[in-house]
């Protein structure tokens, strides 16, 4: 008897620790020796992914007819006068609820990318907002949304467009910068292996998926020319998909040339194939914005969906492009919440440390350890701004770069385009970069 009182005890004080105190005890039970800043990030993450979830909800067809069935909820609601609610549900679905969703998410993100600014270790006052209290955190995100769902509509939506398309730029440079840092690991991993064991399996392992990636790539500008370009028109897709196609031939040529291969000896084609990939993909997702029937097959499918909102455009989002947009949103989001990495020069854009400087101090009774004393292991700040990048880009994303109070004529779809293409080139561009930098900055430490 005294030992089950003194477990529930030990329970209650955990319950209690868990809504204000310290991250990793949320996650501790299936968790085991986790790093505090890994699963903070992971429970910020968690919000993000939350907010993305009610957002796909809003726009499921059906839930607006359902809610009108619901008493004192909807104005105009299948029900008696006395029955009648006070809420208008337009504004709980569709397009505009996403663009509050998303509003309130990025707020409730960008209100701790202010409150984190210059946090150097766990022993700032502040890092202990950023790795506790979460309840009281899920309140106020709670109370955030709500607030966004009463900001009038007014020229809201078209200012928010404007933050939306520029947030999404930047993010599709960041997750550009994951997909780099994620080859270069996995090329190191591997010819590590390849040494370590004597074994030429690994080496194969690497020029298979090379060869893979570079066979997807060539699959899908084939693709591209096929569905998305016809002879004598659709000019603006096939000089974006011939750009394209030579910058990432010139990235992968510059990749192997000996001098970058000396500067830097764990460069190679495998980091090469995977931007080309990703170019590819972000060019698919561009012309799959393109305002014109001949030249975009996915437009063709749209209009012929008779689904459509009181607003003028469908609730339909989910599209090839936009699906495999959202996988690899979450997947980049996630990879945000866990990296540790080990290649310098992405450290220093993301503002990260090596995995190797990490300190590892174990707190035996919670098996869970605090590895932050000494020095934070990313920026505070910068990860919450990532996350707010990330809530504008999956707002685009879920809202095909609509305005709320758009029609069809889809006015604004050429700016998705224009900022898609802008960002496959900026990401050419920085991955040239960390490439010749070692070159062109000679003095500086690129080891």
């Amino acid at each position: 008897t005294r030992e089950r009182q003194v477990r529930s005890l030990r329970l209650q004080s955990l319950g209690a620790s868990c809504l204000c105190g310290s991250a990793p005890c949320i996650l501790c039970s299936c968790c085991p020796s986790s790093r505090n800043s890994t699963v903070s990030r992971l429970v910020f993450t968690g919000f993000l992914l939350l907010g993305v979830l009610v957002s796909i909800i809003m726009l499921s067809p059906g839930v607006e007819s359902q809610l009108h069935k619901l008493p004192w909820v909807c104005e105009g609601a299948d029900a008696p006068s006395v029955l009648q609610g006070h809420i208008d549900c337009g504004s709980l679905l569709g397009f505009r609820a996403v663009y509050r969703m998303c509003f309130a998410t990025a707020a409730f993100f960008f209100l701790f990318t202010l409150l984190m600014v210059c946090v150097r270790s766990s022993r700032d006052p502040r890092a202990a907002i950023q790795n506790g209290f979460w309840f009281f955190k899920f309140l106020i995100f709670v109370g955030i949304t709500v607030g966004a769902f009463y900001i009038p509509d007014g020229s809201f939506s078209n200012i928010w467009f404007y933050f939306g398309v520029v947030g999404s730029f930047l993010f599709i440079l960041i997750q550009l910068l994951l997909l780099i840092d994620f080859a270069h690991s996995w090329n190191q991993l591997w010819l590590g292996k390849a040494e370590e064991c004597d074994s030429r399996a690994w080496y194969g392992g690497l020029f298979f998926f090379t060869l893979l990636f570079y066979a997807l790539s060539i699959a899908a500008v084939t693709l591209l020319f096929i569905y998305y370009t016809h002879p004598g028109t659709c000019h603006e897709g096939k000089i974006f998909i011939s750009l394209n196609l030579v910058f990432c031939v010139c990235v992968s040529i510059v990749a192997v040339l000996p001098k970058v291969q000396e500067a830097q000896p764990n460069s190679g084609l495998l980091q090469a194939s995977v931007v080309t990939l990703y170019t590819m993909f972000v060019t698919w997702l561009a012309l799959s914005n393109v305002p014109d029937q001949k030249c975009n097959p996915h437009l063709l499918t749209q209009l012929s969906n008779d689904t459509m909102l009181a607003e003028g455009y469908e609730t339909q989002w989910w599209d090839a492009p936009s699906i495999v947009g959202l996988v690899i949103f979450i997947l980049c989001t996630l990879f945000i919440s866990v990296r540790s990495s080990d290649h310098r020069q992405v450290n220093s854009l993301m503002q990260t440390e090596d995995s190797v400087q990490q300190q590892q101090q174990v707190t035996a009774e919670n098996r869970v350890f605090d590895n932050e004393q000494d020095g934070v292991t990313y920026s505070y700040s910068f990860f919450h701004f990532c996350l707010v990048l990330a809530s504008l880009h999956i707002m685009m994303t879920l809202t095909n770069w609509y305005r709320p109070g758009e029609t069809h004529k889809m006015i604004s779809t050429w700016t998705a385009v224009w900022v898609k293409i802008c960002a496959s080139w900026a990401g050419l561009f920085l991955y040239l970069w960390t490439l010749v930098a070692p070159l062109l900055l000679r003095n500086r430490d690129f080891s």
